[in-house]
């Protein structure tokens, strides 16, 4: 598990989080953050993800406003940092350095050539932004926020793309829910769960919000997916 540079489309380079099976090589997956960062939840997912078998790479998507920002959920202040850094971020240039991240990781050594992406959050938008703006493999987007916005972008999924919806989402209302599942209904690319009674960020690790039963059952359809979609 360590560091590594990336270099973005538009000049200059930014950290990422590289996690490798004990196998030393697999299938590949993009972990992409929350509003906190590449923080101890994301590396620890990240590791998770190895512990799989896949390489696994977390890009820090902050580094042009602030790099190498890792703070938590747990004070106002922090949340404040949070939402400011989300609010200023270019999702557009996030999304070209995800792709190369994509890249960067399917030409690694430990990559097999085959990769996925998973988000959370704000990640949960970008990992849908993954199957509509680029080749990877498959994306899995939990609770991803404010994608009634950008559904005209549906017609663009060619891959298979998992999404885990929170009931109670305070993000993610009940009308806008609606309005998401209605416009991908018919995508055969697409598989759509909810989680009864779960609220946003429910599958973070120690958050306010985490529904341990919730988050199993999330995490196993998440493993499930990447096997049928990243197999060798």
């Amino acid at each position: 598990m360590t560091d590594t540079s990336i270099q973005a489309a538009d000049g200059g380079n930014f950290s990422a989080y590289l996690a490798v099976p004990k196998s030393g090589r697999g299938s590949g997956v993009v972990v992409i953050q929350e509003i906190f960062g590449v923080n101890k939840v994301m590396r620890d997912l990240t590791d998770g993800y190895a512990a799989q078998g896949y390489t696994a790479i977390c890009p820090d998507l902050f580094w042009r406003q602030q790099p190498n920002v890792q703070i938590t959920d747990k004070t106002k202040a922090e949340w404040d940092q949070a939402m400011g850094l989300m609010q200023g971020m270019d999702q557009d240039k996030a999304v070209e350095d995800l792709r190369a991240t994509l890249a960067f990781l399917r030409k690694h050594p430990a990559c097999t050539g085959k990769a996925g992406a998973v988000g959370f959050c704000l990640g949960g938008r970008l990992a849908y932004f993954m199957s509509t703006r680029s080749d990877a493999n498959c994306a899995v987007s939990y609770y991803g926020i404010n994608l009634d916005a950008v559904l005209g972008e549906a017609k663009n999924i060619k891959n298979p793309l998992l999404m885990h919806i929170a009931e109670k989402d305070q993000y993610v209302p009940a009308p806008v829910q609606v309005k998401i599942k209605h416009a991908l209904r018919d995508n055969r690319n697409v598989t759509i769960h909810t989680y009864a009674g779960a609220d946003h960020a429910f599958a973070r690790v120690g958050g306010v919000h985490f529904d341990k039963a919730a988050a199993e059952l999330a995490a196993r359809r998440t493993q499930d997916f990447f096997k049928k979609n990243l197999a060798a």
